[in-house]
């Protein structure tokens, strides 16, 4: 929503509540307005008037989570919705181009269980096992609300250097799902993956932050 709707919709909280005869203090609108920001109003006024049509929980005054429920679905919901748009792109993409979804849980997650090329080439039976393990940690991962992912999930493919070299662009990857979206995920991940992960020598591990050897150490203090 934007600013300028904030005014008629504490009018539709505000008449919805008293529909269920409650009223509607400061502190309430706040808080439905700070939780129902990425919706816009019409979808507000819809999923509001899901609710109170509902045979069993239309009794009661609607709750800021039964909205979430109803226009964003459980978490099962949104897992097995975000399975059925990789299980797509794994035959209509493929293992050799790169990919960009519109829900940075799916990165996350397709990280996790090795990459993109290795997800495509999942055996069918073992495709059951996968979505069980897909669905688990997308639940996971919307659950937890902010976590790291890669902005792109990387195709089998020549890495980009090897294209600057020859003077080629750079191959694009797939959007999958919104276009607008996919694009604020690509905008907003990681160059590195989700993961950063760096190597050091033992020797300098084990020298600690005064770059000296523990045996160099009792020397020095000797």
């Amino acid at each position: 929503m934007q600013p300028s709707d904030r005014a008629s919709f504490a009018q539709l909280i505000t008449d919805v509540l008293a529909y269920y005869r409650q009223d509607a203090s400061r502190f309430v609108l706040d808080l439905w307005w700070n939780a129902c920001q990425p919706f816009e109003l019409e979808q507000i006024r819809a999923a509001l008037q899901r609710h109170c049509t509902d045979p069993e929980r239309g009794q009661f005054a609607p709750k800021v989570a039964d909205l979430a429920r109803i226009l964003q679905g459980t978490s099962t919901d949104r897992a097995a919705l975000a399975w059925g748009k990789v299980h797509e792109a794994m035959s209509a993409v493929g293992a050799y181009q790169d990919v960009v979804f519109d829900d940075p849980a799916i990165h996350a997650v397709i990280e996790d269980l090795g990459g993109w090329p290795k997800v495509c080439r999942t055996a069918l039976d073992e495709l059951s096992y996968l979505q069980h393990r897909f669905c688990e940690a997308h639940r996971a991962y919307t659950g937890r609300g902010q976590f790291e992912y890669p902005r792109r999930l990387m195709g089998d493919r020549s890495p980009d250097h090897e294209y600057s070299a020859k003077g080629l662009p750079h191959p694009k990857p797939a959007l999958v799902g919104d276009a607008g979206h996919a694009q604020q995920v690509y905008l907003q991940g990681n160059t590195a993956g989700k993961t950063a992960i760096t190597f050091q020598a033992l020797m300098a591990i084990e020298a600690g932050p005064a770059g000296l050897l523990p045996s160099q150490k009792e020397g020095k203090a000797a």
